[in-house]
């Protein structure tokens, strides 16, 4: 098993960054709810598709969330787009293929 490559041990780590994440959490419970109140018409955007899908990675106990959460927003198609549907990126692949991201692969 690898060992830890953190410098800090835990309750450290709690103490420095708990404050900074949980204020980072409760603006991501605000911008649910806001959708929530909000008319409706975005539920079915593909950014909310993906933090949807995200989300539940938070918790799942497997590590490396973070490569895993960008690998979900990640387009990982090779061939380039004939046009861009923005000017600006989005964030998350505009095809949705966070789908087949999310999915646990076997071998």
């Amino acid at each position: 098993m690898p060992s830890p490559s953190c410098p800090l041990d835990a309750r450290k780590a709690v103490d420095l960054y708990f404050m900074e994440h949980r204020a980072k959490l409760l603006d991501i419970a605000a911008f649910l709810d806001r959708l929530d109140r909000a008319a409706a018409g975005a539920t079915d955007d593909v950014r909310l598709r993906a933090m949807r899908q995200a989300i539940p990675l938070l918790i799942d106990g497997e590590g490396d969330r973070a490569r895993r959460i960008l690998e979900l927003f990640s387009d990982h198609s090779a061939e380039p787009i004939p046009e861009a549907h923005t000017q600006a990126a989005i964030g998350v692949d505009p095809q949705g293929g966070y789908e087949a991201a999310a999915t646990p692969q076997t071998t």
